[in-house]
């Protein structure tokens, strides 16, 4: 009787150690693809997209034709390179554009894009005048450096646009779960959100404009 109940107890021991187990979720992030996908919404649905006119030619002539740039011989040596090279971008171009494609097939990140599209003006005047700057997450803070406090109206615009790119961010979490088959689980979702955090604030960094405020990952504040 004691023998039964003592492997019960450890049946009923094990059991409790297995259910609570760290599951250990292993998603593979493309940093580069996502980077180029934000770029490309960025591109398509933040920005006016009006870009200068390419010059006509004059009557009569032909377009100009491009310049050929001297080329180096040392490569010609050695053709796998760009071929690796060529395959590696072609990969990440086409990552690039399936996130892009399904980010903007989500209602809600084409509603994020259109009241944060509505914002812009205030919110780059907010950055020029050092008022607030860019987080280590890609959200828009009050730097240490700012003097002052920002007003009612202006709180409340911040507030709705972190919560704009928090839905982006999230999105694009869900977008490369979705595309690489896994399981949208708490724990994947939370393991690739910090990863796309991360790499949304490097690409807000890229586009801010020289003299706005930004924070690095190791916390420290530069301008720009």
């Amino acid at each position: 009787m004691n023998r039964k109940l003592i492997k019960l107890l450890l049946a009923l021991a094990c059991f409790s150690l297995a259910a609570c187990a760290v599951i250990t979720v292993n998603v593979y992030f493309p940093e580069k693809a996502a980077k180029e996908a934000y770029k490309s919404l960025d591109d398509m649905l933040l920005k006016s997209g009006e870009k200068p006119a390419t010059p006509a030619p004059a009557p009569g002539l032909p377009p100009a034709a491009p310049l050929d740039k001297p080329q180096s011989r040392l490569f010609d040596s050695l053709p796998e390179f760009s071929l690796v090279a060529q395959a590696f971008a072609a990969d990440t171009d086409a990552d690039a554009e399936a996130l892009a494609v399904e980010l903007s097939s989500m209602p809600e990140v084409l509603k994020a894009y259109d009241e944060m599209s509505k914002r812009l003006p205030r919110l780059n005047a907010l950055f020029a005048s050092g008022s607030v700057g860019i987080s280590k997450q890609g959200l828009v803070v009050v730097p240490p450096s700012a003097k002052g406090k920002l007003g009612p109206q202006d709180e409340v615009l911040l507030a709705a646009e972190n919560q704009s790119r928090k839905t982006v961010v999230l999105s694009m979490a869900k977008a490369i779960l979705k595309l690489q088959k896994q399981k949208e689980s708490k724990e994947a979702l939370n393991l690739v959100m910090a990863k796309a955090a991360v790499t949304y604030a490097d690409t807000k960094r890229e586009a801010a404009q020289p003299g706005w405020w930004m924070q690095l990952q190791n916390d420290r504040w530069v301008q720009k």
